[in-house]
């Protein structure tokens, strides 16, 4: 499989990563079992997909220690990337990043992860209350106590909180800048896909022009990319799409238009190969043809997902295609 660097310490990861959010958070919790998601975790490596994304918040805590028993005899093989700076309330998120916090943290993360050290850590959201300097200069500090090898930094969902007259990301580079000056960043994870291409205009050049790591988050666009939801069909109480503005029925039905779009390039290639191309497969390229330091990482929680997901590293988009995919009318539906 292709390889990829995350970052000046040129740590190598698949072309394709694993989200192990869905498995024990934020997604269709009657679907979630513990067993599954080991061995999907298990398919996940044993197809190259080397990078495991997790989080100290997901579950809470659940996830990491998912993660762990999933690396007992394995660690060797993975790229674990884990975050902190997000604490779980009743029914909201609190930012936490006292650098107190913080060290007492990746230790409780390194514990449940069964490691001596974190691949790539981090901040999952800057706390307001607490310069992001000080922050990362605590994060800085484990890397120099060798708990942690590089340090990234989490800009999901950052674009819709832009002030007025402001690009998409602005706010995000602004705080890349102050934090380069404490430690090199080797990773910034932000949504990019197909009906988010937002990271394109500027994050994503301010990353590549400094040989700074992409993980492209949410690469499917939550599931509604692969073409296998039926708008109307409801989800889960607890599932974060069921309160989001974009997996309206109405909205879902608008955007249809895009999948029709990402299926005409799959059954060309389907049919040029002589063997079953995905929409989600071709979603996936298209993320991968954003450039060489871009990873994506949809989330998976079964393993008939994770191979197809893997096979998208095989697949090499024509000039044709990526016409006709940037053709393709821009998503309806604020996804604040």
């Amino acid at each position: 499989m292709e390889r990829r660097t995350i970052g000046a310490a040129a740590l190598e990861v698949g072309a394709v990563g694993l989200g192990c959010m869905p498995m024990s958070w934020a997604y269709s919790g009657s679907r979630q079992r513990g067993a599954e998601s080991l061995r999907t975790v298990h398919a996940a490596l044993d197809r190259g997909a080397t990078l495991l994304d997790t989080a100290d918040m997901y579950g809470p805590f659940t996830n990491e220690l998912l993660v762990g028993r999933a690396l007992k005899d394995r660690r060797a093989r993975a790229f674990v990337s884990t975050k902190v700076g997000l604490l779980v309330g009743e029914q909201h998120l609190v930012a936490n990043g006292r650098p107190s916090y913080v060290r007492r943290a990746c230790d409780a993360s390194l514990r449940r992860l069964q490691t001596d050290v974190i691949d790539l850590y981090q901040l999952h959201r800057e706390d307001p209350e607490v310069p992001v300097e000080e922050t990362w200069g605590a994060m800085a500090e484990l890397v120099t106590a060798g708990k942690v090898r590089a340090l990234g930094l989490c800009a999901v969902g950052a674009h819709f909180r832009r002030r007025p007259g402001a690009r998409p990301y602005d706010g995000t580079i602004r705080t890349l800048e102050r934090v380069q000056q404490v430690f090199p960043v080797s990773a910034v994870q932000a949504e990019l896909s197909v009906w988010s291409p937002e990271a394109l205009e500027a994050l994503l050049p301010w990353c590549e022009a400094r040989g700074v790591g992409f993980l492209a988050a949410m690469p499917l666009g939550n599931g509604f990319l692969t073409g296998t939801l039926t708008p109307g069909e409801g989800f889960e109480r607890h599932d974060l799409r069921a309160r989001h503005p974009r997996f309206t029925a109405e909205m879902m039905a608008a955007n249809q238009p895009i999948v029709v779009g990402l299926r005409r390039v799959a059954a060309r290639h389907s049919a040029a190969r002589g063997t079953g191309v995905t929409p989600a497969q071709v979603a996936l390229a298209w993320v991968l043809s954003c450039g060489p330091h871009v990873v994506p990482v949809p989330g998976a929680k079964r393993e008939c997902w994770v191979a197809e997901n893997a096979g998208a590293a095989g697949l090499r988009l024509t000039e044709e295609d990526l016409a006709e995919i940037a053709a393709l009318p821009p998503a309806l539906g604020s996804w604040d």
